[in-house]
C-alpha cells in the first residue's frame, strides 16, 4: 500500500500520479482515505486527552483518600468511570475508522514511477526493444495452431484433461511433457548464479496473499481453499515475497535473490470464451519466478538485471520476441513499473506475453511489513528502519513458451526441432517426430 503519511504531507502530489492510471475510481477512493484519516487522527486525539484526563483522576482519587477526603474521592471517581466510557467509545470509533482506512489502502493502487510511458491501455504499450528474430514471413507449415500440432503429435491431451479436471485445464504428454520440464530446469540453471532456489508451499494464508496485492481486490480470480482459510498460489512471487514478512533485514544482506519453480492456479474470472484454446489460458500452469527484495537504491538496478535474465532465456530457446513497457493506464494495482516479454506464435497468429518483469516499489514490502536497517560509516546499525523494495519477474511461464516453441520450430514434416538449449534436458531428444499412422 502507499504511505499514508505521503497522503498526509502531499495529497496533490498523490493524487496527480493517481490519475496517470485514467481510474476515476481510484481517485474517489484516495478522496475518502484522505477523510477517514483525518477523522481517524481526531477520533485517536480526542481519545488520548481523555485517556491523560482519567489518568489524572486516578492519581487525584488516590490522593484524594489518603487524605481522608472521602466523599471528593468518590467523586471523582465517578467523573473518572464516565470519562473512561466515553474513552472506550472515542477508542471503539477510532479502530472502526481506522480499519475502513486500511481497508481503503488496500485497494488503492501503487504510484507510478515517473518514467512510465502515458497512456490508457495496453493498445498504448509502446515496443522498446525487437522484434528479435521475427522472419519477414511464415511458411505454412508453421501457421498450424499450437493445440493441433500437439494433438497430432500425441504431446498434447486436452480432451482427457477436461474429462478429469473440468474446462480450463490442459495435459501434456510423452516429450510434450519432458518438454515442459525440461523448460523450468533451463529457467532455474540459468539463474542458480545469482538466485536461491526455494521450494515454498503451493497454499498460503490470506495474508500472505494481501501482501502481494492479489486481495482484496482480486479475490474473484484465485482459487480458495475456503475449509482451511488456505489460498492456491497464483505465482511463487506470493510466498517468496513474504518470506521475510514482519522481519527487519540488514542492509547489508540486500539484494536477496530468491527463485522458485511452482504449480500457478488461477481462477481466471471473467477470462472464459477468450483465448482458452490449447495452453494460451489455463488454470494450472508451470512457472519459474525471480524475486528481489532490495533497498530503494537498489531497485532499479535488478529491475535491468531481472529483464535482461528473462530476455536471455527466451533468445536462448530461438524464439522471436520483443519487449514492450507497460503504461500507466495498463499497470497492474501492485506495479510501480513494468515491462512484459512477448513472443510470436505464428500458428495463433499473434504476440504472447510469456513474462512480466515488475517493480513494486515499497508497496508490498510495506504490505508484508519487511523492513531494512541500514548501517552508518563506521558500520553500525542505524537505530530507524525503512521499508523494503520487491521486484518479480517471470523465469519462464511454461505454457505459452511450450506453444511458440511448437508453432515456431514445426517442419515441413510435421516435426518439431527442439532448441539446442534445452538438449541436456531431453534424455537425447533433438526433435518430436510425428507418431506412425500404420
Amino acid at each position: 500500500m502507499i504511505d499514508v503519511r505521503l497522503l498526509r504531507a502531499d495529497p496533490e502530489a498523490v493524487r496527480a500520479g493517481l490519475a496517470r492510471r485514467h481510474d476515476p475510481v481510484v481517485l474517489e477512493q484516495l478522496d475518502e482515505a484522505i477523510v477517514l484519516d483525518v477523522r481517524t487522527r481526531e477520533l485517536t486525539a480526542e481519545r488520548d486527552q481523555l485517556r491523560a484526563r482519567v489518568n489524572d483522576l486516578s492519581k487525584q482519587v488516590g490522593a484524594l483518600r489518603r487524605e481522608g477526603r472521602v466523599d471528593e474521592a468518590v467523586a471523582r471517581q465517578d467523573e473518572s468511570r464516565a470519562l473512561g466510557e466515553d474513552e472506550q467509545r472515542l477508542a471503539a470509533d477510532a479502530e472502526d475508522v481506522g480499519d475502513r482506512l486500511r481497508g481503503l489502502l488496500l485497494r488503492i493502487p501503487n504510484l507510478i514511477h515517473p518514467d512510465v510511458p502515458d497512456g490508457r491501455s495496453d493498445e498504448d504499450n509502446p515496443v522498446v526493444t525487437g522484434p528479435v528474430g521475427l522472419p519477414a514471413e511464415y511458411p505454412e507449415h508453421q501457421r498450424v495452431p499450437h493445440w493441433e500440432i500437439g494433438t497430432e503429435l500425441g504431446i498434447l491431451d486436452t480432451e482427457r484433461a477436461i474429462k478429469i479436471s473440468g474446462s480450463m485445464f490442459a495435459m501434456t504428454r510423452g516429450l510434450g511433457a519432458t518438454l515442459g520440464r525440461a523448460l523450468c530446469q533451463l529457467a532455474l540453471d540459468r539463474n542458480a548464479d545469482a538466485f536461491e532456489e526455494i521450494r515454498p508451499p503451493s497454499l498460503v494464508t490470506t495474508a500472505t496473499l494481501t501482501a502481494t496485492g492479489q486481495l482484496p481486490k482480486f479475490a474473484d480470480d484465485v482459487f480458495a481453499v475456503e475449509r482451511d482459510d488456505l489460498w492456491c498460489i497464483p505465482t511463487a512471487e506470493v510466498p517468496l515475497t513474504s518470506i521475510y514478512g514482519d522481519e527487519i533485514l540488514d542492509a547489508a544482506d540486500l539484494p536477496v535473490r530468491l527463485m522458485a519453480f511452482s504449480p500457478c492456479f488461477r481462477r481466471e474470472a471473467g477470462a472464459p470464451g477468450r483465448d482458452t484454446r490449447g495452453l494460451l489460458r489455463s488454470h494450472e500452469f508451470d512457472k519459474v519466478e525471480l524475486v528481489a527484495i532490495t533497498t530503494s537504491e537498489q531497485a532499479p538496478a535488478l529491475l535491468d538485471e531481472i529483464l535482461a535474465r528473462a530476455e536471455g532465456t527466451i533468445a536462448a530457446l530461438e524464439l522471436p520476441y520483443r519487449i514492450i513497457a507497460i503504461c500507466a493506464g495498463d499497470l497492474g494495482q501492485s506495479h510501480h513499473r513494468q515491462y512484459d516479454i512477448e513472443v510470436f506464435a505464428p500458428g495463433a497468429d499473434r504476440w504472447l506475453e510469456v513474462s512480466s518483469v515488475s517493480w513494486f516499489s515499497d508497496y508490498q514490502g510495506r504490505r508484508a511489513n519487511v523492513r531494512v536497517r541500514r548501517r552508518s560509516a563506521d558500520g553500525a546499525l542505524a537505530k530507524g528502519t525503512e521499508i523494503a523494495h520487491t521486484l518479480n519477474g517471470s523465469a519462464l511461464a511454461v505454457p505459452r513458451v511450450w506453444a511458440a516453441i511448437v508453432e515456431n520450430h514445426r517442419q515441413p514434416d510435421g516435426s518439431v526441432r527442439l532448441p539446442t538449449a534445452l538438449h541436456p534436458y531431453l534424455r537425447g531428444a533433438t526433435t518430436i517426430q510425428p507418431r506412425s499412422r500404420s
